[in-house]
């Protein structure tokens, strides 16, 4: 099958930071790997940074689809659609960790990356938010459970990333800290009990208030002691 443009480009960037290293490969470089002109690689990217990252544009949309199309309950769908970015990264292999490398290693990528979870954030939180209600504690828990969609994600990827995880490992551990985040979701403990009513009757005795007073308790259902 023939690639397109932007996959050349891509392959033969990761090419030759893998050889060269990031700083040291130039745009020129990277036409001329490609087999492309310097027109078609700007019509691509913005610049030689740009070809470090996924589509993440595309990737957005991937979620966004699949969150509409879900029938499960909320957090199990935002997992689901998690569990789609992360299938993303492991099908790169090789080429997400040497990403990773490189964005450890370069301030103004790290910059980049840090804003590129903004989007899947907002599209969670969008999503989350529709299924409750129009009061401001919904806007806050809508933001703060996309938040640990989010987080959660990227803490099972950074690991898979640095070698401690194979792909099996991290798809089992991305279900384990999605049940987390539903457990720290869920409503804390039960109902409050409702309150003891308290019967009052009168009763007229010849003998001391102290005397009758443990039995009135027991009868009552209080301790006594």
């Amino acid at each position: 099958m023939t690639s397109t443009p932007r996959e050349r480009l891509t392959d033969a960037a990761f090419a030759l930071f893998a050889e060269r290293g990031f700083h040291e490969t130039t745009v020129d470089d990277v036409v001329a790997r490609a087999g492309v002109g310097r027109t078609t690689f700007f019509r691509v990217f913005s610049g030689k940074e740009d070809a470090v990252f996924p589509d993440h544009e595309a990737l957005v949309a991937r979620v966004e689809e699949r969150l509409a199309a879900s029938e499960a309950p909320a957090l199990q769908a935002a997992a689901d659609a998690a569990g789609l970015v992360l299938e993303h990264y492991l099908a790169e292999g090789d080429r997400a960790r040497l990403r990773y490398r490189i964005t450890r290693q370069v301030a103004a990528l790290r910059d980049r990356e840090a804003a590129s979870q903004l989007p899947y954030h907002r599209t969670f939180r969008v999503f989350l938010r529709r299924l409750t209600d129009e009061s401001e504690a919904s806007d806050l828990r809508a933001e703060l459970l996309a938040g640990a969609v989010v987080t959660a994600h990227n803490h099972v990827l950074r690991r898979w990333l640095r070698g401690h995880t194979d792909a099996a490992d991290a798809r089992a551990e991305l279900g384990r800290a999605m049940a987390e985040v539903a457990r720290w979701a869920a409503p804390s403990g039960s109902p409050a009990p409702p309150p003891r009513e308290t019967e009052i009757v009168v009763v007229r005795s010849s003998r001391p208030v102290e005397e009758l007073l443990p039995a009135l308790r027991a009868a009552a259902g209080e301790p006594t002691t």
